[in-house]
């Protein structure tokens, strides 16, 4: 199996003694592990894309942390070492498994929009604004969620002190962790972006350029939020200087003079942040081969569009189709439940959302029956009606899927008592807004441009425009999979509207096709959203199964990568095993506490 060079991991020995002491000058810590794609072993689990993330995760575990503990500790770091793709300027989705009450808990902690924003925030006289002026702006940016959901998380579930949990991080942001190419690409791919951005520049292109591989990067502001976070709690971020900085980087955005991008400004304010809260709620749940499966509600699509989906493929026999039949029907099922999510999906605070007939065994039925083994469907198709199905109709006009940006993570996590996390959290684009908040050290969402920026198609409803207060509709599909009301395996993926099929084609590779976790994780990837073309990575765009699948009305375009998913699972003798990418974005990290046999 292939194993990517890893990031030097100067945490993993030392950070147990912090999360559980907060000492000040721990003793040196020892060569490090390589950065591995898969591991098992007892006392629990970690998988996160960043080796340095899955150490601080894994080192709470080994102190008596649970499961809740160790995720927020992954995500801290991960927003130092992932600052483009999640940090404290973001929000997400957490989902856990308690293992005392054998329940599954969610916690939205998504963005949410300005009171004032309306139906026309990304429009100027009646027409959408250009897509990049929404990107990079302050009006892209949502009250960030992800500190309020550790809070949350913790309160309700966790065992050890936020202050505690954030010292690895601290630490991480303080010293520095390794560059490696994944992260020198990301930067490239928004160099021109952050240019703009004299804080943004300064913090990510030191001296003027990019971020040399091997070089160590540090961000001393970062560490001095955490360390004030650590201080006086998240709401910190909510009030006070923290919460003052935010508004005024997002009211005037803090731009290079010389620079010729239009940025506008947002209308965010304090009272915005103030207001901020996270919801607790029921997770959504189906059935599919004796398993039951829990994922996200609204106002994540994440949670009803892999569960219709599946409910679309319980009827057919997955494992006993060619290779070919397989993506064919994994194909039309997501191009069927992108249809209907596309129609009924949104903020259920501000929209009527039928997410319970969404995921009705009868509304899948009368769905699952589009479905031809010698020819493919059209999109965009037109949606179904959950609330009265009728076999194989359609109802209402068709609509294009609108773009979701691609970079968000994933973290995995299970403990020695057999609590799991699944979280998934973002900033939206691969760098947010771009919008560095100064002497803060941490970049701002643009996950506002997840809504509509008008309705996907003239006349149709359209769930997803902006509104005060509201949530934008998002992908993220933080997944855990049950039988007998004890944990099989927890997956999710970063990837934008991606995330879905990445989730619904790993549940069924492993569930179906009886790939290992981390094989159903590493095949080469098929998404398909309801659109003209569905996305093939290019090692089923060079296979010939493309041919085939195009001799049945497939139509493909080549994405050099989606997604990038981790998973923990429970192993018939009590193991936990962690997988992650074994090349996607540099290879993934997984851990376990006590390494034990050989897979």
């Amino acid at each position: 199996m292939h194993r990517p060079a890893a990031r030097t991991l100067p945490l993993l020995a030392l950070v147990a003694a912090l999360v559980s002491t907060g000492a000040a000058a721990p003793p040196p810590a020892p060569p490090a592990p390589a950065k591995v794609p898969v591991a098992a072993g007892y006392g629990g689990a970690v998988a996160s894309v960043d080796a340095d993330a899955s150490a601080a995760g894994i080192a709470v575990l080994r102190s008596g942390g649970n499961a809740v503990d160790a995720a927020v500790a992954t995500a801290a770091a991960l927003g130092v070492t992932e600052p483009y793709s999640a940090g404290i300027g973001g929000g997400g989705y957490f989902v856990y498994y308690d293992a005392r009450s054998r329940r599954v808990h969610t916690i939205d902690g998504r963005e949410t929009a300005p009171a004032t924003a309306t139906a026309a925030l990304f429009q100027e006289n009646g027409a959408p604004i250009p897509f990049a002026e929404g990107q990079t702006s302050g009006l892209g940016v949502g009250v960030p969620g992800t500190p309020a959901t550790w809070k949350s998380a913790l309160d309700d579930w966790g065992t050890r002190p936020l202050r505690h949990l954030l010292k690895p991080a601290e630490k991480l942001a303080r010293d520095g962790f390794t560059v490696d190419a994944t992260f020198r690409a990301q930067t490239e791919l928004n160099e021109a972006r952050f240019k703009d951005f004299p804080d943004t520049s300064k913090l990510f292109l030191p001296g003027g350029a990019l971020p040399v591989v091997g070089s160590t990067f540090k961000n001393p502001d970062l560490a001095a939020t955490y360390a004030e976070l650590a201080r006086k709690g998240t709401g910190a971020l909510y009030r006070g200087p923290i919460a003052e900085d935010i508004v005024r980087a997002v009211r005037t955005p803090p731009v290079d003079p010389a620079a010729t991008r239009k940025v506008r400004p947002g209308d965010l304010t304090t009272r915005d942040l103030r207001a901020y809260a996270t919801k607790r709620q029921d997770p959504t749940r189906v059935g599919y081969r004796g398993l039951d499966v829990y994922g996200m509600a609204p106002s994540s699509s994440g949670g009803t569009t892999v569960g219709e989906a599946l409910n679309i493929l319980e009827r057919t026999d997955l494992s006993k189709l060619s290779e070919v039949q397989y993506l064919h029907h994994f194909i039309e099922a997501s191009r069927i439940s992108f249809a209907d999510r596309g129609r009924w999906v949104g903020d259920p605070a501000a929209e009527d959302v039928p997410t319970r007939e969404l995921l009705s065994q009868r509304f899948a039925d009368s769905r699952a029956c589009l479905i031809r083994p010698d020819r493919t469907l059209t999109s965009p198709l037109a949606p179904g009606d959950p609330r009265h199905p009728a076999p194989c109709a359609t109802t209402g006009q068709a609509a294009p899927t609108t773009y979701e940006g691609e970079n968000t993570t994933h973290l995995t996590v299970a403990d020695r008592w057999g609590n799991v996390v699944s979280y998934t959290l973002t900033i939206e684009s691969t760098g947010g807004s771009a919008i560095t908040v100064p002497g803060r050290g941490f970049l701002l969402n643009n996950e506002l441009t997840d809504f509509s920026f008008a309705p996907a198609a003239p006349g149709v409803p359209d769930p997803n425009l902006p509104g005060p207060g509201k949530r934008p509709r998002s992908s993220m599909s933080p997944t855990i999979v049950l039988e007998h009301g004890r944990p099989v395996l927890a997956v999710g993926s970063p990837g934008g509207a991606t995330i879905i099929t990445t989730v619904l084609q790993t549940l069924t590779g492993h569930l179906d096709r009886g790939l290992p976790l981390v094989d159903a994780i590493a095949a080469p990837r098929a998404s398909q959203r309801n659109q003209a073309t569905t996305e093939l990575e290019p090692a089923l765009w060079d296979s010939p199964l493309r041919a085939e699948l195009e001799a049945l009305g497939q139509r493909f375009r080549q994405n050099p990568e989606i997604g990038a998913a981790t998973g923990v699972q429970r192993l018939p003798d009590g193991r936990w095993l962690a997988a992650a990418e074994t090349t996607r974005r540099g290879g993934g990290s997984a851990m376990v506490v006590h390494p034990h046999g050989r897979l």
